[in-house]
């Protein structure tokens, strides 16, 4: 999956900004400013958010799909972007991600996200 479908994708979702808090490598997507995801551009990963038993999972079903990078492992897979991975499946996670992190927000929040 190219790095300007997996951004157009994340933009197309509710409440979404883009950032480069880490460095011009790193382009980081928040909803309502929580990150949800991280691709790092010179790499060709991406990192999401996951429920820890479908993260295991996944792992042992895709050699692209690894804990984490950087991140807290039992929540997090990195996701190599030049492997065989289905772009629906990548698409899958990503919308995934967007509401494991969402339903962390505030209850303020989740209303003006609902709404929006």
């Amino acid at each position: 999956m190219e790095a300007e479908t997996v951004r157009e994708y994340c933009l197309k979702m509710k409440e979404v900004t883009e950032s480069f808090p880490f460095g011009e490598d790193t382009l980081v997507f928040k909803v309502m400013g929580k990150i949800f995801a991280l691709m790092s551009l010179e790499e060709r990963t991406l990192n999401l958010k996951c429920d820890p038993e479908k993260a295991i999972a996944l792992r042992e079903e895709f050699s692209e799909v690894i804990p984490g990078y950087h991140m807290n492992k039992t929540h997090w897979n990195t996701i190599d972007l030049t492997g065989t991975v289905p772009e629906k499946r990548i698409r899958e996670w990503i919308k995934d991600s967007y509401w494991l992190v969402s339903e962390g927000l505030s209850l303020k929040d989740r209303k003006q996200l609902r709404e929006s």
